[in-house]
């Protein structure tokens, strides 16, 4: 294992930041598309709820068919890798957004509201701020699982550690067969602790000191 991963060492690495970059990004655009989708719904009862029942069909379509689908429309590379990535991305964020947002008291809304401040700079300067926490917590859950996601576009040539992981299991029992299994698998894992750890940093910075725990 140690031979292989010295040998490939220049593989890896570049590997690792293909995968990095790709959920980062992915992660972002499914942030800012979740938090519009949640800041549309969130006053209305019926719409949150039906936000909250799609989110909970989407996280059942298994990640490596809707790939597969996308091969048709999208080709392989990197766009059939961000579109899944996305849209998995975009359904923990935007439960936990539409979760946080409602759960603010109306009373704060209204009180900003008195004073004169748009529906908009609310929604901005206050409401988003105290939703913060919740939303976060959303980015934490999706980046962990889109981490894994993001291997199995490899499927469709996609960027990332998932074509070690492909390329193990296609030539399984042959030479260094697992050590490439293994790469793959052990480097998405320790991935996704390290983006863990600075999801918490981010966390703190962004946190209003008031309401953070």
């Amino acid at each position: 294992m140690w031979d292989f991963l010295k040998s490939h060492r220049d593989q890896i690495a570049f590997a690792s930041w293909q995968h990095v970059s790709l959920v980062v990004q992915c992660l972002v655009l499914a942030t800012i598309v979740a938090v519009a989708l949640a800041a549309l719904v969130h006053r209305s009862r019926l719409l949150s709820s039906i936000a909250n029942s799609v989110t909970a069909i989407g996280l059942t379509i298994p990640a490596f068919a809707l790939v597969g689908l996308l091969i048709a429309p999208l080709g392989f590379g990197v766009p059939p890798a961000v579109a899944v990535v996305t849209f998995f991305a975009v359904l923990p964020i935007l439960r936990n957004a539409v979760v946080g947002l409602t759960g603010i008291d109306p009373s704060i809304v209204e009180s900003a509201r008195g004073v004169g401040m748009s529906r908009a700079s609310t929604f901005l300067r206050v409401e988003l701020p105290l939703a913060w926490p919740v939303i976060l917590g959303g980015i934490r859950v999706s980046a962990q699982m889109v981490m894994g996601i993001a291997a199995v576009a490899a499927y469709v040539l996609g960027p990332g550690l998932g074509g070690f992981i492909f390329s193990g299991l296609s030539r399984l029992g042959g030479a260094n067969s697992l050590e490439s299994v293994l790469t793959g698998v052990i480097g998405v894992v320790v991935l996704a602790l390290v983006l863990d750890l600075l999801l918490i940093g981010l966390g703190r910075l962004t946190t209003p000191r008031g309401i953070r725990v």
